[in-house]
């Protein structure tokens, strides 16, 4: 039965298409889903710039490190 509450036939979205477009009208709703698809895409565009920067920092801080055994290394 709840899994019944997840599906929403092409009955619902119309009712939810024609409560939207009554509500904000029809000049306004194109520039709110514009809005939308552009938060979805900086969201899309934000999860994977830290997998970018952890992969870039890890890289730095390896290199790093391997120049600080090398510095104690010389000074020995």
């Amino acid at each position: 039965m709840a899994t019944q509450l997840l599906f929403i036939g092409t009955t619902e979205l119309l009712l939810i298409g024609g409560l939207a477009l009554l509500l904000f009208g029809g000049k306004k709703l194109p520039e709110m889903m514009r809005g939308l698809g552009q938060g979805v895409q900086s969201f899309k565009k934000g999860m994977k710039e830290p997998i970018e920067e952890t992969t870039e920092e890890d890289g730095e801080e390896a290199k790093s490190e391997s120049e600080q055994t090398e510095e104690t290394k010389a000074g020995q």
